[in-house]
Order: C-alpha cells, then sequence, then structure tokens
C-alpha cells in the first residue's frame, strides 16, 4: 500500500472534524507532563472541545481551500489542534486557562468563525464569557429592573390602602 492511501484516512479525519466547526485553536504542548497532558485532554473534552495532534503535513492538506486556511503559519514544531464546533471561544478559553497554570503550554494562533487571530488575539477571546453565562447575565439585567418596579408598585399600592 503507498504511502498516500495511508494518509489519507487522517486528512479526510481532520476535514471531517473542521467540517462546520466554529473554531480551531493551535497550540504547542511540548514540555507538559503526561499528567498535565491527560488533564488538558479531560478539561477540552468536558468543553465539548476535539483536540488531537497531527502532523503539520496532515493538516495542511486537510485545510487548504477552507475558512481555516490562516492556521498555516502556525504550524510549525509539534501542535495540538482543538477543534469545537458548538461554542466559538470554549476552546480558546480552556486552552488560556490551563496554560496559566502549565507555561509550558503556547498558543500558536487560531480561527475563530472564519477570523484568523494570532496567540494575542486568542487570549482576548478566551476572556470572552460562554454563551450561556452572557445569556444568564442578560437576563439577570433584564430581571433586576423588572423587580425594582414591582416593589415600587406594592408600595405605592401599600401607601394608597393606609
Amino acid at each position: 500500500m503507498a504511502k498516500v492511501e495511508l494518509k489519507k484516512p487522517i486528512v479526510e479525519e481532520i476535514k471531517a472534524n473542521l467540517e462546520g466547526a466554529a473554531t480551531a485553536v493551535v497550540v504547542d504542548y511540548r514540555g507538559l507532563t503526561v499528567e498535565q497532558d491527560t488533564q488538558l485532554r479531560k478539561n477540552l473534552r468536558e468543553a465539548g472541545v476535539v483536540y488531537k495532534v497531527y502532523k503539520n503535513t496532515m493538516v495542511n492538506f486537510a485545510i487548504e481551500g477552507t475558512e481555516f486556511e490562516g492556521l498555516k503559519g502556525c504550524l510549525e514544531g509539534p501542535t495540538g489542534l482543538a477543534i469545537c464546533k458548538d461554542d466559538a471561544t470554549a476552546a480558546a478559553r480552556v486552552l488560556a486557562d490551563f496554560a496559566k497554570n502549565a507555561p509550558a503550554l503556547e498558543l500558536k494562533g487560531g480561527v475563530v468563525e472564519g477570523t484568523f487571530y494570532d496567540a494575542e488575539g486568542i487570549q482576548v477571546i478566551a476572556k470572552i464569557p460562554s454563551r450561556d453565562a452572557l445569556i444568564s447575565k442578560f437576563l439577570g439585567s433584564i430581571q433586576s429592573p423588572i423587580a425594582n418596579f414591582a416593589r415600587v408598585i406594592k408600595q405605592i399600592a401599600e401607601q394608597k390602602e393606609a
């Protein structure tokens, strides 16, 4: 069997993972201990992020002609690829949070909803709360004025009764 036939399924797997993905973040994992790597993979899995280490040439073939083509500049040295289909900020958030305690993990860059960001841009995106957190903050801000209004109306009604 030729080498090309052995590599095709890997490229197809990467393409399948990237299809419909909101985010793809590239990291350099050199220097992580086995325990740290296991914990990182667990954290990413819990957040719904697919994390795998692929050869750079395979990723290059897979991203060619897609919105993730901006990642080509990041594919040097050992790289891990974190892909998330649902939450656009989940991969960046989990990786940046983990990198605070494990300085060996280096964010290289990523594509979020079709736009390429370098390492600093990914750090900024990591600070954006999740969709659920944003919705709960929004609902809390809507509920507060309504509750205050109801209290005022109740106090007015009680004063009129007295």
